[in-house]
């Protein structure tokens, strides 16, 4: 039998060319790993600063503070993070459905929704970001943070981020960037490369995963780049916003 195009594509794992049909097994090993340790290390490996960026994208957001219904995707949020901070920010009716591919991630995630009394508003299911299991039109928004670098087809990804939001929705994107300050950059490269495995190994006992985190965002299309791919998606009034000199990203895109 002809091996078909997908059969034979390649795309990167880090730094590494790999089959496009084995990244997600991949991607999946990492997470399953590191499951029980993301959050902690997230707060390390940026000094907290995620939080002030997750900050930016609830806001973002924008959850309506009163009763009227407010439906949230949150992909690859398996521990939960974003959609905690998105309930607790709007008011009764907002709810949030974290859709994540990762079992040990949703396991987490299910755990924390339990322990903050947020169980019966945030629900947690797995799926695949290139074919979401949900029907068309479904969401009020759609949050991805710090997941679509890991997505082996993104144009796939931001497909299904279209299919499944209303007219009027917005989708974000929290991802890491590229640094676009002269002197910063070299002095994120020395950290990136040599301190963060260094957590991922005292910390999350694996140093390679963290190793592919690092590489996987060298990998991930320049600001621009990527604002062209959501546009492609049918995504209009896309817009980015740099932070932290260039370090994160927030791309934003309305369903119209």
């Amino acid at each position: 039998m002809t091996p078909t195009t997908t059969d034979t594509a390649e795309t990167h794992f880090g730094f590494r060319t790999v089959p496009l049909t084995e990244k997600q097994a991949l991607v999946d090993d990492v997470f399953h790993t590191v499951a029980r340790r993301y959050d902690l290390m997230n707060d390390l490996m940026s000094a907290g600063l995620h939080r002030a960026w997750k900050d930016v994208l609830v806001t973002a957001v924008n959850p309506p503070k009163s009763d009227r219904p407010f439906h949230l995707l949150d992909v690859a949020g398996g521990t939960g993070d974003i959609s905690f901070r998105t309930v607790e920010a709007g008011g009764a009716g907002t709810r949030s459905t974290v859709c994540d591919i990762n079992t040990d991630m949703l396991e987490v995630g299910r755990e924390r929704a339990f322990q903050r009394g947020v169980e019966d508003v945030v629900e947690f299911v797995e799926g695949n970001a290139e074919s979401l299991p949900f029907p068309d039109r479904s969401f009020d928004a759609y949050t991805i943070a710090f997941g679509i670098r890991n997505v082996p087809r993104i144009e796939r990804a931001l497909a299904e981020a279209y299919r499944v939001l209303k007219p009027g929705s917005r989708f974000l994107c929290l991802e890491f960037s590229t640094v676009d300050v002269p002197g910063l950059d070299t002095l994120y490269d020395l950290y990136s490369f040599n301190v963060i495995p260094r957590i991922g190994s005292m910390v999350a006992g694996d140093a390679e995963a963290y190793r592919y985190l690092v590489e996987s965002i060298r990998k991930f299309p320049k600001p621009k780049v990527f604002a062209r791919m959501i546009e492609d998606a049918g995504f209009r009034r896309v817009d980015v916003r740099l932070m932290t000199g260039g370090i994160v990203a927030l791309h934003s895109g309305w369903r119209l």
